[in-house]
């Protein structure tokens, strides 16, 4: 199972029309594990943001969603540098802040060039909320 899905995460990454990846699933199926993994397989670096645990990351979506300034945030936040073709960007438990859901669009319309995985469970019921 593993292989394959790192497979499928390579290929993605590789894609040069590749969009931001949302992983769905249940409860403790892995998606953090196989998000980290890739991001320390196939990346310099990795920002790992779960917006179950960090009030903060919840806040910095509450303005401006728009890639420049959620990438200057993030590595404000963080202290790392984030770098196109280096570092993997992993939004965790997204359901939590649909703001940070909907900046995936924007990522994908105005710098896709960043690798940004999104992962969360019953993001399906986040996603056809009313």
């Amino acid at each position: 199972m593993e292989r394959k899905l790192m497979t499928k995460l390579k290929q993605w990454k590789e894609d040069k029309n590749r969009k931001p990846l949302i992983i769905r699933g249940a409860r403790q199926v892995g998606k953090t594990w196989i998000m980290k993994e890739f991001g320390k397989r196939y990346f310099d670096q990795f920002v790992y943001i779960n917006f179950d645990e960090n009030r903060r990351m919840k806040d910095l979506f509450e303005g401006n969603i728009d890639p420049k300034t959620i990438l200057m945030l993030l590595n404000a936040e963080t202290g790392i540098s984030i770098h196109s073709e280096t570092t993997l960007i992993i939004f965790d438990e997204v359901q939590e802040v649909p703001r940070a859901l909907m900046s995936l669009k924007y990522f994908y319309e105005e710098a896709p060039e960043y690798p940004v995985i999104a992962a969360g469970s019953l993001l399906g019921v986040a996603l056809h909320e009313g």
